[in-house]
């Protein structure tokens, strides 16, 4: 690859959309360029790279007996309405029609394919255990495209699908995939934590996540010193034992004026109605947060959580629980249909079975009476509350859960804080962030028994075969390199996913430098390493020097002042260490460097 003709323009300035380091110098370095909100054109050097992390990809799951196959991107919509998907997915798919009005998708993933080609051509236990793989562009209309590849609507990911008899071989296929994806991002140094996940709208009974720690991740994951790791939105609160409350007082309800937040109740409790033994804090009062759900078939309905008053609803928590439904903050609009419910005075008097009685429709939501009311788990029978008496400057004092109050059950929709305990007693939690490069679910039977998948086992019985599901983001796994592996003058790509291995730089005007730096070129390439050559005659040292620091091949051999005393230049991006070589040893040295990278 010669600079002088490569189709390659780098900018010196950043692009005014970039939020983070990755999207800034991939567009910056002329691997990507922008197309539209969330999607990007793959220019020469970026395909390079995208290249090498699909062969790594492609060769771990061969590695495990996957076979490669490539299914089209537009679908038809009747296998995705046999499994509920078509609905389920909402506005995050882009539905469109063709001429004669039949109803397509650009699919988002592919199970429903993958299922209904091996019901095709598949009928016995013979035939499985089975693992079918593909690279292709998914799509999906993201609300908010962030960050450049990292949240796109248009990007590259590979999914791949187990088919086995029985749940013992869904096991077996699942640690092989899991297995092939560590090493996966082991080869591509990308560092990477495995969480518990949820499994949502996909199903299945395990779902685990392989996430690389950022500050600029999306994803919040909790760790504990014991190896505890998960999702922040799988994570489970460990529940308390129901307390005695028999001899408590009867619940009473007290003027706290001027109180419609947990701050100000506080303060006005310990001024109005103070407690003999300690203050009162936010972890003795219970909010009543009201949230709307918009169901996939596009209806609108109100649910109530309780939870203490020290903490907060995460949406993503809630919404991960309540899925394939969004969550959105309940408006003005829907509280106005609904008298009982007085802003900042909400108890539990007016909300799920304490309230009033309620008609449903054919999937079970309240059309009218009270709206259904989750609680949180540490609201356990016999704990005592102070909260809404769902009356202007009023709140119940002594409201005991299970005595004097009820809800329709549980949901994990509380904030999750550093120091909480761990489920699984194994110390106290620690949270960071990360970008989500993996992600593998024991999918069960729920694809197979909505398409009919089945196969003759070995005594001629027709059984349902079990799925299993792993997909990795290819574009999302290279912007997290980029977002790994780079300074301040820009890209340092590690060996193995670079667009090339070294890059040979003529930083002069005679000619004796251009010639020496194409021998050396050449002499590279013919020794099987991957060469990028700046040979643009009428360009400055300094220019090349700064192209070459922000596109980031590991390795440059620079051919400029020093050849006039018998050396040239071998330099690491990473380290920024240099060495003078005599021009006929260059080659033998990169070669070794190269070898080395790779190996190691």
């Amino acid at each position: 690859m010669k600079m002088s003709s490569l189709f390659l323009r780098t900018l010196r300035e950043d692009p005014a959309d970039a939020e983070v380091a990755s999207h800034r110098l991939l567009v910056r370095a002329g691997y990507i360029r922008r197309a539209a909100p969330g999607i990007y054109s793959w220019l020469p050097l970026g395909l390079r790279v995208l290249a090498k992390v699909e062969q790594i990809v492609r060769e771990e799951m061969d590695a495990v007996g996957g076979q490669e196959v490539h299914f089209p991107a537009l679908l038809p919509k009747e296998p995705y309405e046999a499994t509920g998907r078509w609905v389920e997915y909402g506005p995050n798919i882009f539905r469109l029609q063709d001429r004669k009005g039949a109803d397509y998708l650009l699919a988002p993933t592919h199970e429903e394919m993958f299922t209904l080609l091996v019901k095709d051509l598949y009928s016995s236990y013979k035939d499985l255990p089975l693992t079918l793989y593909q690279i292709q562009t998914k799509y999906r209309d993201e609300a908010r495209p962030r960050a450049g590849l990292i949240r796109g609507r248009e990007f590259i990911m590979k999914d791949a699908y187990s088919f086995d008899a029985d749940d013992a071989g869904l096991e077996r296929s699942y640690e092989l995939q899991r297995g092939a994806y560590q090493r996966i991002f082991d080869r591509l140094g990308l560092e990477h934590v495995i969480v518990r996940a949820m499994s949502g709208a996909m199903g299945g009974s395990r779902s685990e996540e392989f996430l690389h720690p950022t500050p600029i991740g999306e994803d919040t994951f909790v760790r504990s010193p014991g190896g505890y790791a998960a999702n922040v939105e799988a994570v489970t609160t460990p529940v308390p034992e129901p307390v005695d409350a028999t001899g408590l007082p009867a619940a009473e309800v007290l003027p706290t004026p001027d109180s419609t937040t947990i701050d100000t109740l506080v303060a006005r409790a310990n001024e109005l109605h103070p407690r003999a033994d300690r203050p009162w804090g936010p972890a003795d009062t219970l909010k009543n947060v009201v949230v709307a759900l918009v169901h996939p078939d596009g209806a609108r309905e109100l649910v109530a959580i309780g939870l203490p008053g020290d903490r907060e609803v995460d949406l993503k928590r809630l919404q991960a629980a309540v899925e394939p439904a969004q969550v959105e903050q309940a408006t003005d609009e829907d509280l106005r249909g609904r008298p009982e419910l007085v802003k900042g005075y909400i108890g539990p008097a007016v909300l799920g079975p304490n309230g009033a009685a309620r008609t449903h429709d054919d999937a079970g939501r309240v059309t009218a009476g009270a709206m259904r009311y989750l609680l949180d788990p540490r609201v356990v029978p016999g704990t005592s509350w102070v909260t809404g008496a769902d009356a202007d400057g009023m709140h119940v004092f002594g409201l005991v859960a299970g005595r004097d109050f009820t809800a329709d059950g549980t949901v994990e929709a509380a904030e999750v804080r550093a120091g909480d305990p761990s489920p699984d007693g194994s110390g106290p939690l620690e949270l960071a962030r990360g970008i989500e490069i993996g992600h593998i679910f024991a999918l069960g039977r729920k694809y197979a028994e909505a398409l009919d998948l089945k196969i003759l086992d070995a005594n001629g019985k027709a059984v349902v075969v079990t799925m299993g599901s792993y997909g990795i983001g290819i574009t999302r796994a290279l912007a997290a390199l980029a977002e790994a592996n780079n300074d301040d003058k820009g890209l340092v790509w590690p060996m193995q996913v670079a667009p090339a291995h070294v890059h040979v730089l003529a930083t002069g005007k005679g000619e004796e430098i251009f010639a020496t730096a194409e021998r050396i070129a050449r002499e590279l390439e013919a020794a099987g390493v991957e060469v990028l050559y700046d040979d643009r005659p009428k360009v400055s040292a300094g220019v090349k020097f700064a192209d070459a620091e922000l596109l980031g091949v590991p390795l440059s051999v620079v051919v400029g002042r020093g050849l006039a005393e018998g050396v040239v230049e071998v330099r690491r991006r990473a380290s920024g260490d240099r060495e003078e070589l005599a021009p006929e040893l260059v080659v033998a040295r990169v070669r070794e460097l190269v070898d080395a990278a790779l190996e190691g």
